[in-house]
C-alpha cells in the first residue's frame, strides 16, 4: 500500500499515569510512517521523565517522537503548537488519557485516506472505564449536510484531516475554552465542506470523563460555545442540536445498556 505520514499529537500536563498506555499504542501500530509529537504544559510530576524514556525506545524502533515542554495557555493553544511543528500528510490528536484499540487503528485511516482520497477520515470511539472495561461506543456514522443541525459531530479522537486543511482554514480557535475541536469540526465539514469517509470500527480507547462532561456548568458551558460557534461561522442560528444532540446520547446510551457493547 501506498504510504502517507501521519502526524499524531498528544497533549500532557501532569499526565504520568496514562501517558505510556498512550506511547505504547503508538509503537505497537502496524502502519509505521508516522511523527508522534507530544506538547507537555510543563509537567511537574514524572510526566517529562516518562517520555524521555520513550523518546528512546522511539528511536530503537525508528519511530520520531518530538517532544514539546513549556506553559501554554490551555489544551488548544498545546493542539495548536503541535499542528505548527508536524511534518506529516495527515494531522490527528491523541489525548494522553487515551490509547488506539488496535495495532491496526493507523492502518485503516491511512487505507481510508489513501483509498477514497478524502480530506478527512474518522471512526468509532470505544469509552472505557477505570478497569478498561467498555461502557459505550460512541458510534456516530458518516457526515451528512443536515448531520451537525440534528446533533452529530465526529468523535474528536478519531478525526484525522490532511495538513492542507488546516492551512487553509486555520487551526484551534483560543477563544472557546471548552468546545473548540467542536467549532474546528463544524467550521471544516459543515461550513467549508470538506470531503470525509467514515471508518465503521473502533480506532480509539479514550478514558470516561474530559472537561465538557465534568459538570453540569461545564456542559452548560460547552453547549453555549457550540451555539456560539453557528454564529461565529456565518450558519444558521437556531440551536436545533442543543435539543436533539442529548436526545441522541440518551437513545444511544439505552439502547447499548440493553446491549452492552463487546469488549
Amino acid at each position: 500500500m501506498k504510504t502517507l505520514k501521519i502526524s499524531i499529537i498528544t497533549t500532557t500536563f501532569n499526565s504520568q499515569d496514562t501517558i505510556k498506555d498512550t506511547l505504547d499504542s503508538i509503537l505497537q501500530q502496524d502502519y509505521k510512517n508516522i511523527e508522534s509529537i507530544i506538547v507537555d504544559g510543563k509537567s511537574s510530576d514524572r510526566t517529562l521523565e516518562i517520555l524521555k524514556q520513550y523518546k528512546e525506545i522511539f528511536a530503537q524502533n525508528n519511530l520520531a517522537l518530538k517532544i514539546i515542554s513549556e506553559e501554554d495557555e490551555g489544551i488548544y493553544d498545546a493542539m495548536n503548537k503541535g499542528i505548527k511543528n508536524t511534518t506529516g500528510d495527515v494531522v490527528g490528536f491523541l489525548n494522553s488519557d487515551d490509547f488506539f484499540s488496535s495495532p491496526h487503528s493507523l492502518s485503516l485511516i491511512a487505507k481510508a485516506f489513501l483509498t477514497s482520497g478524502s480530506d478527512c477520515v474518522f471512526g468509532q470511539i470505544a469509552l472505557i472505564d477505570k478497569n478498561n472495561k467498555v461502557r459505550r461506543i460512541w458510534i456516530k456514522g458518516g457526515y451528512s449536510p443536515l448531520a451537525f443541525i440534528f446533533g452529530w459531530h465526529p468523535a474528536h479522537p478519531t478525526f484525522y484531516v490532511k495538513k492542507t486543511i488546516f492551512d487553509r482554514f486555520g487551526n484551534f480557535d483560543l477563544t472557546y475554552k471548552i468546545a473548540s475541536d467542536y467549532e474546528l469540526m463544524l467550521r471544516f465539514l459543515h461550513r467549508h465542506k470538506i470531503s470525509s469517509t467514515y471508518i465503521p470500527q473502533r480506532l480509539v480507547k479514550m478514558r470516561l470523563g474530559g472537561t465538557s462532561n465534568a459538570s453540569l456548568s461545564n456542559i452548560i458551558k460547552a453547549n453555549l460555545e457550540c451555539f456560539r460557534a453557528w454564529r461565529d461561522n456565518q450558519l444558521s442560528s437556531f440551536p436545533f442540536f442543543v435539543i436533539f444532540k442529548p436526545i441522541r446520547k440518551v437513545i444511544q446510551n439505552i439502547k447499548q445498556a440493553i446491549n452492552p457493547p463487546p469488549e
